[in-house]
């Protein structure tokens, strides 16, 4: 599994013009979902992304997480992240999970994530999804489990 966690001041997706998820502060997290993912690995990643510390203490160091700073969490399906881009111009999505399975994988991501910490809001996969974003730093980790 892959996560682009980003830091943000605000964050939204839209879909045919209506926004399904907003956030204010927080983090803009891209989901990418690999064959061999498992439940496991995707309540480690929750927990890992929950438990980050990307958000300034009062020495303006990285020492808190979002559930510190009662930050939003938007989760944006993205299968692209898991794509083989090694070789040629074009990427391969042989690296990625089919979209039957990688769907089922983001809704078990979500509904474990809402689980842990209530401030958490969706893309919806499969969808044309328009995600529009501030990136606070910029602040950009790419997580990988």
């Amino acid at each position: 599994m892959i996560c682009l966690l980003q830091r943000v001041t605000q964050g939204e997706v839209s879909i045919n013009n209506e926004v399904v998820g907003k956030i204010g502060p927080g983090l803009v997290v891209l989901t990418g979902f690999q064959p061999g993912d498992q439940s496991e690995t995707l309540h480690k990643m929750s927990h890992k992304l929950l438990h980050y510390r990307v958000f300034s203490d009062n020495n303006d160091k990285m020492n808190l997480n979002v559930q510190q700073v009662s930050g939003g969490v938007l989760l944006v399906p993205q299968f692209t992240l898991a794509a083989d881009t090694k070789s040629g111009l074009r990427p391969s999505f042989s690296t990625s999970a089919p979209p039957e399975i990688a769907t089922k994988q983001f809704d078990e991501f979500v509904q474990y994530t809402q689980s842990l910490y209530p401030f958490i809001q969706t893309g919806k996969f499969g969808a044309d999804m328009k995600v529009s974003l501030i990136n606070d730093g910029p602040v950009t980790f790419w997580l990988e489990i």
